[in-house]
């Protein structure tokens, strides 16, 4: 039996144009002033005008932040810092994908605790209370939104740092379905790979208990059953919905449990190859499933039982699932293999040897810590070689 400590948080309203009711909820959390943390791609879609507007309209002030890419770093989050400086804000709000919301969430931990990014790296550095955040997704991917983590890479190592702390939770999630029709379709196939390994490792990491068991199904039923839909009908909302429910609770299956290699050996592609997250760990997820198969089949037998359109055959349910995993990343478009990767080196002695800066580089992964069976850095070489064919 699996102990667990728990406590469910953020309060989550679900709804078609929700974003409208963010001034309401700002003014009834007491808030006047509002630094609004949206990335240049919200901006673009017009959806951080809907929530400035939103704000403006419940006589709130508002300054927005755009200044970060797609993996924050720690000179993104000191520039937010700064800003957050200058305007003294009571409330924080993360609208867009994941590296919005990580990025809002490390602006409040220096903001509102001092010091610098790296102290925050791990669980329970935070040294004080932290302003009040709002997040909302305008991806179904990451998750953020019910989680306590901020991901940020040290800006010149390129390190990616989980900096969790209870106090860095998210008073609000408001999940709106509509923001998420503007994503441009290769960032819904990522994020939607990368929702759907969060759904598959928190259910069989070896942190699991019956609390995000719960989670980790539902992510995965809900996933499964929109993402070819979204991929072939963008418009459509109800699948929409299906996926940005679906990473919402994955989002908190991860904060119930924890993840496992697939991400573990995803980190290392995106800080040596700049290859996005939903790439990496979906290219990595089904060599992860054949390997942990000797210890987890009978749980992946259950949620291959709950993959929708998926018509069960005679093979090993870890082999079934992932081929599906590989399914679904050339029905999206994505690289199956290492060399299909943009920047994966051509000669074979470059190879080998990032291959095995990449499996040192896996092993010192938190996660790999939580995968079902132990793994090595042979372990992750041998994985590495596995994906490049």
């Amino acid at each position: 039996m699996q102990a667990f400590d728990y406590q469910l948080r953020p309060r989550i309203l679900f709804g078609a144009n929700s974003i409208d009711q963010l001034g309401v909820l700002a003014k009834d959390m007491d808030c006047s002033k509002v630094l609004l943390v949206s990335d240049p791609g919200v901006v673009r879609a017009g959806i951080y005008d809907r929530g400035r507007e939103s704000l403006a309209d419940a006589k709130i002030s508002v300054v927005g932040f755009h200044e970060f890419t797609e993996n924050p770093s720690t000179r993104h989050v000191d520039d937010g810092v700064q800003v957050a400086k200058a305007f003294q804000p009571d409330l924080i709000v993360g609208l867009g994908g994941g590296s919005s919301m990580d990025c809002a969430k490390g602006i409040n931990f220096v903001y509102s605790c001092g010091g610098r990014m790296h102290d925050y790296w791990g669980i329970g550095k935070a040294t004080g209370p932290m302003l009040p955040m709002i997040a909302i997704p305008t991806t179904a991917g990451t998750g953020s939104e019910t989680q306590s983590f901020a991901l940020i890479s040290d800006a010149d190592t390129h390190v990616k740092m989980a900096c969790g702390d209870p106090r860095a939770a998210c008073r609000i999630a408001l999940l709106d379905p509509v923001l998420t029709l503007t994503q441009p379709p290769r960032v819904t196939a990522l994020t939607g790979i990368d929702a759907l390994t969060h759904a598959l490792e928190t259910f069989v990491c070896n942190k699991r208990n019956p609390m995000s068991e719960c989670y980790s199904l539902e992510a995965w039923r809900r996933l499964t059953a929109g993402f070819s839909k979204v991929l072939l009908d963008p418009m459509d909302l109800q699948a929409r919905g299906d996926m940005l429910l679906g990473a919402t609770f994955a989002g908190m299956a991860i904060e119930a449990s924890m993840l496992g290699a697939a991400h573990a050996l995803a980190n290392p592609l995106t800080a040596n190859l700049g290859t996005p997250h939903g790439q990496a760990v979906g290219l990595m997820m089904p060599h992860v499933i054949r390997f942990n198969s000797t210890v987890v089949e009978d749980r992946y037998e259950v949620l291959l039982k709950n993959t929708a359109g998926l018509t069960l055959d005679d093979s090993p349910p870890s082999e079934q699932l992932a081929q599906r995993m590989t399914h679904w990343l050339e029905q999206a478009g994505l690289a199956t293999t290492l060399p299909q990767l943009d920047r994966w080196p051509a000669s074979e002695s470059d190879s080998d040897s990032i291959l095995h800066t990449l499996a040192g580089g896996a092993i010192k992964q938190w996660t790999a810590g939580f995968n079902p069976r132990s793994v090595t850095e042979p372990d992750m070489l041998s994985l590495y070689k596995q994906a490049l064919a």
